[in-house]
């Protein structure tokens, strides 16, 4: 294959002059900002690039309608915005870039000058739509950074929950199912008294329905938006109407129901809505690591082990030992709670590190806001599926039920604890020789002493 010859165009600023590819929608602040910060695999939520386009779009709207822009160039920039899906690629500078995500703002003002100027007939690099002038008219990084970002979570957070209602469905689904077979409960790994597999999964279901509550509350902190507060939330450099009206206008271009802060100094210094939402996030992590977890040990062995979840195949266990079946996405679902724990020690720190009018980490704070609601949403989606085909096995509870001493609870009511836990002891704890035991110490035939015990009763409320 022949070498295609790279061809370049030269963009100068106050700082010098640089090369950049001929093609490249991007410019000379997006070449500095790709030496400057070399990438780290991370990439940019697609919703928060489109929050950001929504914004360039809403502001080049409400300048000319204002007079501010001429109106040939407010449209190019519209439409360049509206093509944000196609010019996304060009968005390269690294999430986990320095100066509160002025690179990115940069990145982003130069894509849309460079498709506009396209559209008034220039060429790339001509800027007959310039990327400060016009596209960042009335804007600062600092505002709109941090309003995108938060339009993405809001976004992304819909999509959380939606994921988590599925989840909670389908494991209501085995609850019905599964609500009138028999087993044992288990504290501290140990048998501990009957429960009804139905109940397990009712209990998971539960914490779920928390989960989603949480989540649908946290979204109306997230709402208030800093955009038009410019630098520090003082709005200077631009005009009063503008900052006055602009939230508006990009709520109704964005269809995202945000609301202009009534303390902009405040949306713009302190992120700690960030640490919320990723907290409640941490909340629903540890939830779906606790069921995913919960099935790996019910499904064990499964001949060895507890083995009363039957645990689909939907994968080759082992390269070597034939027939063998892992908890697989038990397992994935936990590695991506373990990482968003991870991310909310860095959002908290984070959050936590800003200094007087701004905090200079939105950029991480964000990015791995988004990034542990993707995985969340994947990890709701591939446990939903994989406990749709998850099976019971009867059998297996029922023995494992009749095998427990813990059975044995209620007696105390009866012949006192200390007397109920010697026989067990002396049985070696099979649970049928110390039945026996038990009712030749206290002089009552076996058939007696199991109609005080009712076994099949002891999982409803309030056993007697």
């Amino acid at each position: 294959m022949e070498n295609v010859e790279k061809r370049y165009r030269i963009e100068e600023d106050y700082l010098g002059k640089e090369q950049i590819l001929e093609d490249a929608y991007y410019g000379i602040a997006t070449v500095r900002a790709l030496k400057l910060f070399p990438p780290t695999g991370e990439i940019f939520d697609e919703k928060f690039i489109w929050s950001y386009f929504m914004i360039k779009k809403a502001t080049a709207l409400l300048n000319a309608e204002l007079g501010r822009l001429d109106k040939s160039i407010s449209e190019a920039i519209i439409k360049a915005c509206d093509e944000w899906e196609e010019l996304k690629k060009w968005i390269v500078v690294d999430p986990l870039c320095g100066g509160a995500g002025t690179s990115v703002n940069l990145n982003i003002n130069e894509v849309i000058a460079n498709r506009a100027t396209e559209m008034l007939g220039g060429k790339k690099g001509e800027y007959r739509v310039d990327p400060y002038n016009h596209v960042n008219l009335h804007q600062s990084t600092n505002d709109t950074f941090v309003t995108a970002g938060k339009m993405a979570v809001i976004v992304r957070l819909r999509e959380v929950v939606d994921g988590v209602i599925r989840l909670q469905e389908m494991i209501q689904t085995k609850e019905k199912e599964y609500y009138n077979v028999r087993t044992i409960g288990r504290t501290q790994l140990m048998d501990a008294v009957p429960i009804m597999v139905g109940q397990q999964f009712g209990a998971w279901a539960d914490a779920l329905a928390r989960d989603r509550w949480r989540l649908n509350k946290v979204e109306e902190r997230i709402r208030s938006v800093n955009l038009g507060g410019t630098a520090i939330g003082t709005g200077v450099g631009a005009p009063k109407e503008y900052i006055l009206r602009i939230v508006e206008v990009l709520r109704q271009i964005a269809n995202v129901k945000i609301a202009k802060s009534e303390n902009l100094i405040d949306a713009t210094q302190n992120l700690d809505t960030f640490t919320e939402v990723h907290g409640l996030l941490k909340s629903l992590a540890v939830n779906l690591y606790k069921i995913a977890n919960d099935i790996r040990l019910l499904g064990s062995g499964p001949n060895t082990a507890i083995g009363e979840f039957k645990l689909p195949a939907v994968q080759v266990g082992s390269s070597i030992m034939p027939g063998k079946v892992n908890p697989i996405v038990p397992e994935y679902v936990m590695q991506n709670a373990l990482t968003v724990f991870g991310h909310d020690e860095i959002v908290s720190h984070a959050c936590a590190q800003g200094n007087l009018q701004l905090n200079q980490f939105a950029p991480v704070i964000v990015h791995f806001t988004l990034k542990s609601m993707r995985l969340l949403i994947n990890s709701c989606n591939a446990l939903a599926e994989y406990i749709k085909l998850l099976d019971v096995n009867d059998e297996k509870c029922k023995e494992n039920l009749e095998k427990s001493t813990s059975n044995l609870t209620p007696l105390i009511n009866y012949f006192g604890y200390e007397t109920v836990s010697e026989v067990i002891r002396k049985a070696g704890y099979d649970i049928s020789k110390a039945i026996e035991i038990l009712a030749e110490k206290e002089g009552i035939s076996k058939e007696e002493l199991m109609k005080k015990l009712q076994i099949e009763k002891m999982t409803g409320l309030g056993y007697v």
